[in-house]
């Protein structure tokens, strides 16, 4: 009987865990619809986001309206629940505020109007009950009673436990702009990346993202223009360790999250001059290009005519120098190598950091290929952020459609110039920090 209710589309209530909640938000708690149990269960078994997911049997902005709700709730749908031969508990869930024992056992008792039957089991329930009681999202305005209450079956937690287990902290082999573990997820989430995909990375650094991918069991590649990142090399980037150990390198850390059959390879490579076969490879592209503040943004290449051989090649001892690789450079040539590299259903995924004055939609990169899925805004400061784009290939580009120039990039004025976004960083930082001096100055008077 519960196997097919689990296939009925009921009501389900989704706690969003606080770390990424949106504050312009009225509450963690979103109702969803038109969904069934194993909808909910395959979300949770992805979402870093969701703490956890409940079935909803009742809902009130009092407790006694959240009694009225529970008593007009379908007696069928909770009868596979609460006969005499099953186990329950009950838990109790406040959201910005914290209750003593004594009170929450004082709102599990008076919850004794449900038409629960069977035995009360703390450790190995069989099925787990909660009320949660939403107080706001302002810590400094707590009021006494919750805006709203909410009953429901407990369904399933969310994948949180992986940001801890994947903490860059924890990590073997790291540099100074290694992913935070939960947006590593999150982009992979982005991408639907699933079992057996091919993942690629032309910015992979430490391989943040790779580490994410090869959890959900992709195969995964990448590539970096920095020799010394590649091979573990040079100064590391732990406090009180001047050098990089012998065995640290991407590979190590696909290692130590037992994944290391998802490695491919990573190579040093430039971005701007893709080494890959004419094909779609791909299943998906996910990256965080380097924006000239942590790390450099550059590209082989000089300003300077060097002389090549005949057939175009250089001579064997040729080390390549590298010059400025512009913003919005870095953003066609990625959305080329992605237009012609992803399969179709293919989805690229990356950061486009941007100055908040000037921002418009406007300026989101598009190629006639991909299409824009997501733009979801991270914010680093009060003129600075960065936008989470999620873009979809629909289609084969055309012989003139592989030409550099149909990329049409209306990044072209915004990042125009080397490291416009680094300028417009710092001159935000040094203005703030002017005002700061000049309020210290006013108040040292």
């Amino acid at each position: 009987m519960a196997s097919s209710c689990s296939r009925t589309c009921l009501q389900y209530l989704l706690h969003l865990a606080h770390d990424n909640l949106d504050f312009r938000l009225p509450s963690p708690f979103w109702c969803l619809n038109s969904l069934t149990e194993e909808d909910v269960r395959s979300v949770m078994a992805r979402s870093v986001c969701a703490k956890s997911a409940f079935e909803l049997w009742g809902r009130g902005r009092t407790h006694s309206e959240l009694r009225t709700s529970l008593l007009n709730y379908s007696p069928e749908k909770m009868s596979p629940y609460v006969h005499k031969e099953s186990t329950y508990r009950i838990n109790v869930y406040t959201f910005n505020k914290t209750l003593l024992f004594a009170d929450r056992i004082k709102k599990i008792d008076a919850l004794e109007y449900l038409p629960f039957e069977g035995t009360v089991s703390l450790k190995s329930p069989q099925h787990i009950f909660c009320l949660l009681e939403d107080y706001g999202t302002d810590p400094n305005n707590i009021p006494e009673h919750p805006n709203y209450v909410y009953f429901g079956r407990w369904i399933a937690d969310g994948q949180r436990e992986l940001i801890r287990s994947h903490s860059v902290k924890s990590r073997h082999f790291i540099g100074n702009t290694s992913m935070d573990a939960g947006l590593s997820f999150i982009m992979t989430n982005h991408a639907k990346v699933k079992e057996n995909d091919l993942v690629f990375d032309p910015f992979v650094g430490t391989g943040s993202l790779l580490v994410a991918c090869s959890h959900f069991g992709a195969y995964v590649c990448g590539t970096d223009i920095d020799y010394n990142t590649i091979h573990g090399k040079g100064r590391s980037s732990r406090k009180n360790q001047k050098w990089r150990g012998p065995d640290e390198n991407i590979r190590a850390n696909l290692r130590q999250y037992g994944t290391q059959k998802m490695y491919v390879d990573v190579m040093v490579s430039d971005a701007s001059k893709p080494v890959w076969r004419n094909a779609a490879l791909f299943d998906a592209i996910i990256t965080d290009p380097p924006y000239g503040i942590r790390e450099s943004t550059r590209k082989t290449g000089s300003h300077k005519d060097i002389a090549k051989a005949p057939d175009g090649s250089y001579a064997d001892s040729h080390v390549p120098v590298s010059q400025a690789y512009n913003l919005s450079d870095i953003f066609a040539d990625l959305l080329h190598f992605s237009a012609q590299h992803l399969v179709v259903g293919g989805r690229l995924v990356y950061w486009l950091p941007v100055y908040r004055p000037e921002y418009c939609e406007e300026m989101i990169p598009h190629h006639a290929c991909l299409q824009l899925v997501s733009n979801c805004e991270q914010t680093l400061s009060s003129h600075t952020s960065r936008r989470l784009i999620t873009m979809e290939k629909i289609k084969e580009p055309k012989v003139c459609v592989l030409d550099l120039h149909s990329c049409c990039l209306s990044t072209e004025l915004p990042y125009h110039g080397h490291n416009a976004f680094r300028e417009k960083y710092f001159s935000g930082l040094n203005k703030r920090s002017s005002k700061e001096d000049t309020r210290a100055d006013v108040d040292g008077k």
